[in-house]
């Protein structure tokens, strides 16, 4: 096997990735000449309406205006195709704005997890009208099937499965069944789903989810028999109805609090001298010691802001000498203490680790689940933050800042009314216990960096979480039948006269076209990141006749840099809206919010919000990708892998390149040549199985061209090597346990005459290198050579793709577009058509999360 390519290194062979990919396009365009007129920049300042003037539209944006500094003709140059700019000190800041912003009240419009998820999705033409006349058919009301604490599940739900085995006595009930089962059948959801015969049945998982069907004991406790099995809700929701309420019964343990603070004694150092600290100070400056070495520790604003914290707890206590200035402190004692305690705990035998975990397993477990109706449901974050200091993420002006320790007096439970209360800690007692049946949260506390309110919810895999995921991916689907006339008319409403109509049109462009996030206003408190909506002067240039270069910081202060050309129209929208007298820090859109936008769109279709265009612009270029992959194409997970990228390219979802990126590619390479050694050795046996071989298949005497002798004989000594540890270690693991057996060990004598393998095995190796000739073992037959050959063969091909796919990934992060943007429906309907295991796309716990997904149809569609 000619390997032509193989001296040049995997990173060079890497095909480019393709630039970034436009979203969804509408079916039907707009026709948009080019609008000769441009409105003047003194109607901007009118607020009222653009007037039609394009006398000055071939002019130069920095000549038209009036009082420029000789630097603004330096802000609007153009900026090469071959490499994006370094960010200038005023983008290291994100361009922060002078203090003349409107303040305009930002309404929440995006958030409606607790409305429940029947009124959220909107049913097609034929639900309705079957719905309708099912009301009319059957005005009985629907008894629920939630079970409730004082109910019994077992019998109510064995009589219903009597009676629908039985056929039915009721005729109503038989025609409301097959009405529903008809109805589901011209759905978009599968046949075997929401059926009315389902209700609140919990039944194992299909075969063909890709999960291994496991044997589960019903455990009983205090709410009856409890069968663990998959509750599958969404088959059960259609039984169950539209509810204003989430839950009947709720019981939980509550949340797990972080142990107190044990003082190490150890001494920090202030100007050369030791300093004995009380415990709340030793424990806060240990936080600090932690993190020498790390750039948090080396960021001038952590340091400040850790500092400021600090000194407000030694205020309160006493020291031995005042600390006035952080350059004289030395934390090194207490790092050097840290770096030990790591060494003891990696030294750990294996029995200290299993017990310690053990341990911790027992502490946490009252935690781990809670009681939703009868059904036990993972809780998600049960734990309480412990102290520390806060990181934030990108350059938050906050970093370093003291997250205090949260106590139970901040903590709101919510439980059900009949359900026994968790005892707080002793010597505390909780804030508030409520009863909300609307809300899905079990706790709640506000941490007093952000003012944030923290939650404790329900795991990825339960019910509540599956329904809030569902919902959001079936309002992008909706989203598709309204996207054509949402286009039309803000392609129309680009050229109108109203300034705030103008903007607004050139935003929804920009969000729809490239993925940006909407953006909302920031405090002076929050990291100066910005989106679409709080894009300011700085953060657009313009280059004639309609290219715009995006440069600020997005979400997480990760710099969105974009070169793109853009409709005529939208060019010149966005040259009047950086006419003068606006400068550096002015909103480039100053008559538009988020909120304003999103009251706009919601008049399309309801709860229709800027954030739903990413998920359905992110989910439609992510399809249409894998429409391209051939079906011959052996390398469909790399195949699936890019059209992910694409996705995480257009959200701008990146990640700085790994610092052991090249040592890993290095590894990489070195296990392909080691791969292709082992292939070698297969074909070399195969010659001295069957001499003739050799005229009948002149390419199994090929040498691997980066396979040289001096290579050859330096693996064939790492791999004595490695046999030579692993029979070390294994005579001290045999010693070790004689020992605790109370028996005699072994002697060196013994583990001389093991080595005396490896020896024969170097003897073997030599003699391989000499003759070029290996000898298959016993038993081998031409067709076991054979398949072996070709079983090497095609590990060598995967590990070549996973080199591959690595180098084109190691800019973008996959994950985040995959958990959050693209429909999990879409990866299982792939999977179907080309036979792919769900496990080679999907992790084990994306699977769990996205069960609801795992019996999509293999033809189903986004």
């Amino acid at each position: 096997m000619s390997e032509s390519e193989d001296d040049t290194p995997l990173s060079k062979r890497i095909p480019a990735l393709s630039s970034r990919l436009k979203p969804a396009p509408s079916k039907s365009s707009a026709s948009d000449s080019e609008d000769d007129a441009a409105p003047s920049a003194a109607n901007i300042k009118s607020n009222e309406t653009i007037a039609d003037d394009s006398s000055d539209d071939d002019i130069p944006l920095a000549m038209r205006v009036s009082g420029a500094a000789p630097a603004a003709k330096k802000e609007g140059k153009p900026v090469t195709n071959g490499s994006k700019p370094a960010m200038t000190a005023a983008n290291d800041t994100n361009g922060k704005a002078d203090k003349r912003k409107i303040e305009v009240k930002q309404e929440d419009t995006d958030e409606d997890s607790d409305v429940p998820l029947i009124k959220k999705v909107k049913k097609g033409n034929t639900m309705k009208a079957k719905a309708t006349k099912l009301e009319k058919d059957d005005a009985k009301p629907k008894k629920s099937t939630l079970v409730t604490k004082d109910s019994k599940p077992d019998k109510a739900l064995a009589k219903r499965r009597k009676e629908l085995d039985a056929g039915g006595k009721d005729e109503n009930k038989k025609r409301r069944k097959a009405k529903v089962e008809d109805s589901m059948s011209e759905s978009d959801e599968p046949p075997n789903r929401l059926a009315s015969a389902n209700k609140g049945k919990r039944v194992k998982l299909d075969e063909d989810t890709g999960d291994t069907k496991r044997s589960r004991k019903k455990k009983k406790d205090d709410t009856g028999d409890e069968d663990d099995e998959m509750y599958k809700w969404w088959e059960a929701q259609a039984a169950n109805g539209d509810q204003s309420e989430k839950w009947k019964t709720l019981e939980h343990a509550g949340v797990l609090f972080p142990p107190p603070y044990v003082p190490h004694g150890v001494r920090m150092k202030y100007d050369g001298k030791e300093v004995e600290l009380e415990p709340e100070a030793e424990e806060v400056a240990s936080f600090f010691a932690a993190l020498l070495g790390s750039d948090h520790a080396k960021n001038v604003t952590f340091q400040k802001n850790f500092f400021r914290d600090w000194q407000e707890i030694l205020k309160k206590s006493k020291s031995s000498i005042p600390i006035k200035e952080f350059a004289k402190c030395d934390f090194t004692p207490m790092f050097d203490y840290f770096e030990a305690e790591k060494e003891k705990k990696k030294a750990m035998t294996r029995q200290e680790k299993q017990k310690q975990k053990e341990e911790k397993t027992a502490l946490e477990e009252k935690y781990m689940y809670a009681m939703v109706d009868g059904r036990k449901e993972k809780v998600g974050n049960f734990r309480i933050e412990p102290p520390g200091l806060f990181r934030g993420r990108g350059a938050h002006p906050k970093t370093g800042c003291l997250k205090k320790r949260v106590l139970p007096e901040q903590v709101t439970l919510n439980i059900g009314e009949k359900a026994k209360v968790p005892e707080a800690p002793e010597g505390h007692s909780w804030c508030k216990v409520v009863h909300d049946h609307t809300a899905t949260w079990l706790a709640t506390w506000k941490e007093n960096v952000n003012g944030s309110i923290k939650y404790v919810f329900l795991g990825a895999t339960s019910a509540w979480k599956g329904q809030s995921d569902m919902m959001k991916f079936e309002k992008a689907r909706e989203l598709k039948k309204h996207v054509d006339k949402i286009r039309r008319e803000y392609s129309a409403e680009l050229k109108d006269k109203v300034t705030v109509t103008r903007q607004r049109a050139t935003a929804m462009y920009l969000i729809d076209r490239f993925a940006l996030r909407a953006g909302n206003e920031k405090g002076e408190d929050e990291a100066d990141t910005v989106g679409c909506c709080s894009l300011r002067f700085e953060h657009v240039t313009l280059e004639p006749p309609n290219t715009v270069i995006f440069d600020f910081l997005g979400k997480d202060s990760i710099r969105y840099y974009n070169r793109v050309q853009v409709d005529l129209q939208v060019f010149k929208n966005l040259k009047i809206f950086k006419r003068e007298p606006k400068r550096k820090g002015d909103m480039l859109f100053d008559r538009l919010n988020t909120a304003l936008l999103n009251k706009h769109l919601s008049s399309y279709m309801p709860g229709l919000t800027a954030k739903v265009f990413r998920t359905y612009n992110a989910s439609h270029v992510f399809q249409e990708e894998l429409c391209k992959i051939d079906s011959s194409d052996p390398d469909k997970v790399l195949g699936y892998n890019r059209a992910n990228r694409q996705v995480a390219v257009l959200c701008n979802h990146q990640r700085s390149v790994a610092k052991s990126h090249d040592q890993q590619m290095k590894r990489m390479e070195d296990k392909v040549r080691a791969l292709k050694y082992e292939h070698m050795k297969v074909r070399q046996m195969i010659l001295t199985y069957d001499p003739k071989q050799k005229k009948k298949r002149p390419e199994l005497t090929e040498m691997e061209s980066d396979l040289d002798d001096e290579w050859i004989k330096d693996y064939d000594g790492k791999l004595i090597e490695k046999e030579r540890e692993k029979v070390r270690q294994k005579f001290e693991k045999d010693n070790q346990k004689l020992e605790e057996e109370g028996k005699a060990q072994m002697s060196e004598k013994e583990l001389k005459n093991r080595m005396k393998e490896v020896d024969e095995k170097v003897k073997e190796l030599e003699n391989e290198r000499r003759t070029g000739k290996v000898e298959p073992k016993k038993g081998a037959t031409l067709d076991k050579l054979e398949a072996l050959l070709e079983k090497k063969a095609e590990k060598v091909r995967a590990t070549k793709v996973q080199a591959v796919d690595k180098e084109e990934g190691k800019e973008t992060a996959l994950s985040t577009s995959k958990i959050n943007y693209i429909d999990p429906r879409i990866t299982v309907a792939w999977c179907r058509k080309f036979d792919v295991p769900f496990e080679k796309v999907f992790n084990r716990t994306l699977r769990d999360k996205f069960q609801w997904a795992m019996n999509t149809d293999k033809d189903w569609e986004f």
